[in-house]
């Protein structure tokens, strides 16, 4: 009935995007719903030549197209040729105005955020029991690091009371002390995220005193959570990855750590040694001893040379002396005696060199080589001086 009637082959359907995916292959899939209820739709890349927008969660659409049966999963589904734009959704519309609300309050601000603990060993987690979250959580933070503990605290995370549960889950994991938090869960609709949309949360989160990892859905969906929280991780499992250190990597970092130290205490001491050989060189050198010893030498050759010196002044002396002698002996009175002179002086001693230092009858002393004569004067006679 409905490929074969005219109006159900060309139906529009208004209502709000839920659960949006692009498809490698082009295709878009997304859920059309509103108050009352919902719809599987899909727009095959041939038909998306006629989409002018990026078609977005929580945007409110008027699609065309047709209704058919999809028969793997026996439900109705929505194709559709056509999509426009025909406002915003009221669960779009509340996560708006929340988001603007908090941010006025600054409870996005980053000198709030606190930084995740670079090597957390225990890990508080607040999601479901049950599902692929918990599931990813657990088999990445184990692989990464089977020495850290998790404490999970279980909570709902989508439909009534999701929100205050998730909320019991921080409180309850924050008064243990633990070093972060995640809390998060799988993908889903908008609807289904919801419950971290819900300002209660958000404000657990922002007095959480432990740092807090929100994990919640796909890389694509943002909720209140994500703004609040001290990091966004795109999945649960990104989230693992960022709160649970990598254990082998650690050790190898240790590992290569130790071998940098040893590396620079064997420098460090090697440097050491030459420096305590160049001080034992230089305090050789500089040494009391040496220095005495140095001493003793350097007196040793002054001695020398003053011994060198005194000898050759002595030898130059004895010279010089005996030039004098020989120039004294040759002016020497006895020497002259010696040679047939006499030596004459009065009777008192004195030195007779002319014939009026003594008279007629005066005693004269004279002396030669072998002896001394005593004579008296009988008379003198002064010798003509030529010329006169």
């Amino acid at each position: 009935m409905f490929a074969q009637d005219f109006a159900l082959n060309r139906i529009c359907v208004k209502g709000e995007v839920s659960n949006c995916k692009y498809h490698p292959s082009g295709h878009i899939y997304f859920t059309m719903k509103d108050r009352l209820g919902a719809i599987q739709a899909v727009m095959f890349a041939g038909k998306r030549r006629n989409l002018t927008f990026q078609l977005k969660e929580g945007q409110q659409v008027v699609v065309k197209g047709s209704i058919e049966v999809y028969e793997r999963d026996g439900r109705y589904q929505l194709y559709a040729s056509e999509i426009t734009l025909d406002g915003t959704g009221d669960l779009f519309r509340r996560f708006e105005r929340l988001r603007n609300e908090l941010e006025e309050m600054g409870m996005f601000a980053p000198e709030y955020k606190q930084p995740i603990p670079k090597y957390a060993a225990r890990v508080g987690i607040v999601t479901a029991s049950t599902g692929a979250a918990i599931r990813d959580i657990i088999n990445i933070a184990t692989r990464r690091n089977p020495y850290v503990q998790l404490i999970l605290c279980p909570a709902l995370v989508q439909g009534d009371g999701a929100a205050p549960s998730i909320v019991r889950g921080i409180r309850r994991l924050d008064a243990m002390g633990l070093d972060v938090l995640i809390v998060g869960r799988g993908g889903g609709a908008i609807e289904d995220l919801w419950a971290f949309n819900e300002e209660e949360v958000a404000r657990a989160i922002f007095a959480c005193r432990t740092p807090v990892i929100s994990a919640v859905g796909h890389e694509t969906d943002v909720t209140i959570a994500d703004y609040v929280a001290d990091l966004r991780a795109p999945t649960p499992s990104a989230a693992a990855e960022l709160a649970v250190f990598d254990y082998r990597l650690f050790v190898e970092q240790l590992q290569g750590a130790k071998s940098r130290l040893f590396k620079a205490l064997y420098r460090r001491k090697d440097h050491a040694a030459q420096r305590l050989a160049q001080y034992e060189l230089r305090f050789k050198l500089f040494s009391p001893k040496r220095r005495l010893n140095e001493r003793r030498q350097r007196l040793a050759d002054m001695e020398g040379e003053l011994e060198r010196l005194m000898e050759g002044r002595m030898t130059d002396a004895r010279h010089r002396l005996a030039l004098i002698s020989g120039r004294l002996h040759g002016l020497s009175p006895l020497e002259r005696i010696r040679r047939g002179f006499g030596f004459l002086t009065d009777g008192d001693g004195r030195k007779i060199v002319s014939v009026s230092d003594v008279s007629a009858g005066d005693t004269v002393r004279i002396q030669v080589s072998d002896g001394r004569i005593t004579a008296r004067v009988q008379e003198t006679a002064p010798e003509d001086t030529p010329g006169k």
